[in-house]
């Protein structure tokens, strides 16, 4: 009977763990794994190199809508065009697929951010194309747009030129940069639905972030959840209510199930308030939020700051935190509801956040725990929030005067440090049992001291460690609680909690320890084909040292040219300090317009050529950088006939091709093209 049960239960295993918006008691963390105009920097294959890293803190990574939009090469997505084509501004479908094995395999989900409030057309306001999966083809007409879209602009067009629109008006807010689709359409929704199914099902993304959740019902969107059975999903319903953001929750059920969770705004703007307010700040922070009422919480996935409320390269200042950006995450991880970390606040902050993850993870923090005010100062600028984990309870010191607070004072407090910064600290309670590292496995270039705390509730636990790899014992060198250990080579360290003569909460970290000398590159900007006669370059990125000299937007200013191949280059110097660092760049004219689109991750010596053509308002950049360093001048012959391509030490690289095309794609180095030594930079 007991194995007929288990036969039983198992068959009901997938039917159990149907879709419901959001999973239940979820204990994940997510990031947003782009930022605006993040190109280069988060294209498919440069979030794969990550993977090993990631992984490890991210349990869900929302990435950009991956599908050809209108503006093919410089898209953030959000004018969508194809569904079933996904090769897009990030990379190529075969690129977006190898990104979400990789890291499906190593536990991490992709998030598909998903645009279908509006739609772009193909040559004028209602031609749709037409795409065919599965020998099956798919495409809207202008009766699948709603009647009243773009303040009657689409009706009125479409009657002047013969067409018409859907009987209904749209059941959200219009938005006028695109068609806004009509989702009471039978149509719309057969393709909507098998575009769905083609992202979870066939490309194999596990979640998915609507785009303007408030453009169209919310009955719809839970039943395209439900159609495709999705397990993850987060609406953006951009409102700072919780009380609207909870009716939206309950208008998205089916049967009385809810099918998707939402973004909490009215947490973001609390933070932020509490951050921006100089006079009362964090002191009087408090969270009438989703994630402060039981009925809610699941389903509140938290934040800080995104693309949209982030201070952009281009002087859009948006409405971002402008201070404590350490001192909000820490609170972000420290609440319930699932919190969504920011791309922008994870690279600066790697060994904090990655530390502050670990933390909330020890405590067994999920979407659905209890947090609660535990006191705020009188005299001081601080509060104390207290959420009662699974395993521990994690307590959260921010504001101001965060380190003046005397926890010691307060009764039934039970916290261990474990983590402090500017204006927050984190404690533990002793049940944790666990072991906190401040620096974590990655390249480092200079020598660094990692601090070690223990958090157990065994009055002799003492902290045991090796640095060989092997796995530590009772009789492996130990280190004081807080001490530190010095690392200064390529090291696998592993340390445990030693209590009644066994070590268990064993934690491993391995630093690959190189050095680099810095080294000086040269970026070299071709302005000809817009006649500028003076290029601004503003830079930032990388290790934080690249901010130009002048301090303030538009950069520095570059009027003199050197001639190199017949073309005049503006050209300026940036220092590289090793390895993971680099430059971004946006070159513009005049007091700053018009510019360029961003130009990120330079690391050599590099050429760009600003173009005539405009993505929006912004130049587009060619990156010239291979035509203007090989030297294939220098391996042309009379008559122009094939040559050998070999190394210094005599390995054949290229057999019989011309020589115009002998050092193309090669990689930097000396070669032996056609008896001439060139080199490749």
């Amino acid at each position: 009977m007991k194995k007929l049960l288990s036969t039983f239960f198992l068959a009901l295993l997938p039917m159990l763990m149907m879709a419901q918006g959001w999973p239940e008691k979820y204990d994940g963390v997510m990031l947003q794994g782009f930022y605006w105009n993040s190109f280069n920097d988060t294209r498919w294959a440069t979030l794969e190199r990550q993977a090993d890293e990631m992984s490890q803190f991210f349990d869900l990574i929302w990435i950009p809508q991956s599908g050809r939009a209108k503006n093919a090469t410089s898209s953030m997505g959000y004018d969508p065009l194809y569904y079933f084509n996904q090769n897009s501004a990030f990379g190529t479908e075969a690129q977006l697929r190898s990104l979400i094995n990789t890291y499906k395999s190593k536990g991490t989900g992709m998030v598909a951010d998903i645009v279908i409030n509006h739609r772009g057309n193909v040559s004028n306001w209602v031609d749709f194309p037409k795409e065919t999966y599965k020998g099956v083809s798919y495409q809207m007409v202008s009766t699948d747009i709603c009647r009243n879209d773009d303040g009657g602009k689409a009706l009125t067009w479409a009657k002047q030129n013969g067409y018409e629109l859907s009987a209904n008006n749209d059941e959200g807010e219009d938005w006028d940069g695109m068609r806004d689709l009509d989702h009471m359409s039978t149509n719309v929704q057969t393709c909507v639905n098998a575009y769905l199914d083609y992202l979870i099902k066939d490309l194999g993304y596990t979640g998915f972030r609507y785009d303007v959740a408030k453009g169209f019902g919310a009955d719809k969107l839970a039943l395209y959840n439900k159609n495709c059975g999705v397990q993850y999903s987060v609406a953006e319903y951009w409102d700072g209510n919780a009380g609207t953001l909870t009716t939206f929750l309950n208008r998205a059920r089916i049967d009385d199930v809810r099918y998707t969770a939402t973004f909490d705004f009215n947490f973001r703007y609390a933070v932020r308030d509490a951050v921006n307010n100089s006079t009362s700040g964090w002191k009087n922070l408090s969270v009438p939020a989703l994630v402060s009422s039981s009925n809610t919480r699941r389903y509140a996935v938290t934040f800080i700051e995104n693309h949209d409320t982030e201070s952009r390269i281009d002087g859009n200042v948006q409405d971002p935190i402008k201070k404590d950006t350490l001192a909000a995450n820490a609170f972000l991880l420290s609440m319930p509801g699932t919190p969504c970390v920011f791309m922008t606040h994870w690279k600066p902050y790697k060994n904090e956040i990655k530390t502050m993850i670990t933390i909330r993870k020890a405590a067994g923090v999920n979407s659905e725990c209890t947090s609660t005010k535990y006191t705020n100062s009188t005299n001081y600028n601080y509060s104390i929030f207290r959420t009662l984990g699974t395993k521990a309870t994690l307590y959260c010191v921010v504001g101001p005067d965060a380190q003046k607070a005397n926890v010691s004072s307060l009764s039934n407090f039970d916290g261990v440090e474990v983590l402090k910064g500017h204006r927050f600290r984190l404690f533990l309670s002793p049940g944790a049992e666990t072991v906190i590292l401040d620096r974590w496995t990655g390249d480092y270039t200079e020598p660094f001291d990692v601090t070690v705390k223990a958090v157990s509730a065994s009055s002799d636990a003492k902290l045991v460690y090796t640095t060989d790899g092997s796995e530590p014992t009772a009789s492996s060198t130990t280190v004081a609680n807080g001490g530190k250990i010095h690392i200064d080579a390529t090291t696998t360290l592993k340390v445990g909690l030693l209590t009644g003569g066994t070590v268990k909460s064993v934690v491993t970290n391995t630093y690959t320890f190189t050095t680099q000398d810095k080294k000086k590159i040269t970026v070299y900007v071709n302005a000809e084909a817009v006649g500028w006669t003076k290029v601004n370059f503003w830079s930032w990125g990388g290790d934080g040292t690249h901010a130009p000299d002048s301090g303030g937007w538009p950069g520095d200013a570059v009027t003199t040219t050197t001639t190199i191949k017949d073309k005049k280059w503006f050209s300026k110097n940036y220092w590289i300090s090793g390895n993971g660092d680099y430059v971004d760049l946006v070159f513009s004219t005049g007091t700053g317009s018009p510019q360029t689109i961003d130009v990120v991750n330079t690391d050599k010596d590099a050429y760009y050529e600003i173009l005539e053509e405009l993505d929006g308002t912004k130049h587009l950049v060619n990156d010239v950088t291979k035509e203007m360093t090989n030297s294939v001048n220098d391996v042309r012959t009379a008559d122009n006939t094939p040559v050998n391509v070999y190394t210094i030490d005599g390995r054949i690289v290229r057999q019989g091709v011309m020589p115009a095309e002998a050092t193309t794609g090669l990689d930097r180095g000396l070669y032996i093209v056609g008896h001439k030594k060139v080199i490749v930079r």
